[in-house]
Order: C-alpha cells, then sequence, then structure tokens
C-alpha cells in the first residue's frame, strides 16, 4: 500500500463510494492501510469517516431533491411504497439511522431519510455517530490481529 496522501486519497474515494448506492469497500481498505502503518490511525479515521459521512450526505441530497420527481414515470418508488417507507419511519423513526453503518441496508436508509425530510443536521449527527463507531471498532478490532 502507498503511504500519505495517495493513499489517504484511495481511502477517502472508497469510504465515499461505500456510502453511496455504488459499490466500495472501505473497511478493507481501512484494515490494509492500518496494518501497512500508511498513516496514524486517527487520521485514518478521521479520512474514512468523514467521506463515509459525506457519501451519505449525498444520498439524503438524492432522497430529498427526488421527490420532485415522484410524478414521472420513471421514477423508481411508486407512490404505495413512498406511504409503506413513511409509515415504516413514523414507527420506528430516527433511530433506524444508527443502523446506517449496515451493509446492503444502510445506503436505502440514508436515502430514505432524505426522502422523508429528516431535518439535516440531525441527520449528519445520527449517521457521522454511527459511521464513526463502525470505523473505530474495525481498527480496534485490527490492532488485535
Amino acid at each position: 500500500m502507498p503511504d500519505g496522501p495517495p493513499a489517504l486519497f484511495g481511502l477517502a474515494l472508497s469510504a465515499f463510494t461505500s456510502a453511496t448506492l455504488l459499490p466500495g469497500t472501505s473497511e478493507a481498505v481501512l484494515v490494509a492501510l492500518h496494518a501497512s502503518r500508511a498513516a496514524p490511525g486517527w487520521l485514518l479515521l478521521m479520512v474514512a469517516a468523514v467521506a463515509n459521512v459525506a457519501g451519505s450526505c449525498v444520498n439524503w441530497a438524492l432522497g430529498r431533491f427526488a421527490l420532485h420527481f415522484r410524478d414521472r414515470r420513471w421514477f423508481p418508488v411508486g407512490e404505495a411504497a413512498l406511504a409503506r417507507a413513511q409509515k415504516w419511519y413514523g414507527r420506528y423513526g430516527w433511530p433506524t439511522l444508527l443502523l446506517s453503518w449496515l451493509p446492503v441496508i444502510g445506503d436505502p436508509l440514508t436515502l430514505a431519510a432524505g426522502i422523508l425530510r429528516v431535518p439535516f443536521l440531525f441527520f449528519v449527527i445520527l449517521v457521522a455517530f454511527a459511521k464513526t463507531a463502525r470505523y473505530a471498532a474495525l481498527l480496534w478490532l485490527a490492532g488485535f490481529f
């Protein structure tokens, strides 16, 4: 693994894409960079967390502004599905954003948060907590292997 800025840029890119609906492998990149001592752990954690949260913010924005197009035929979510999502969110609420770090379901949760108009600052705080905790746990576990 390369050291310094190229490695950190690669980590940021991987973390960003991992948080969007694009595929990514940020956990593997983070652990590999940590194992190769490419940068201090705190810096790796900061870069991964900030980039990953930024990707989730893109999802929130896409969801937030996607509703302007819900009357279009190509819009991927029908009115019935949107009503179900609103009912589900009404039942389980904001704590679901603490699951935004999970593979497969985390990205749609951040998109749904935008669609359902979760306040942006509240969204960022919850998602940043969840995603930073996940990366911190990975670095902590990587220190034991």
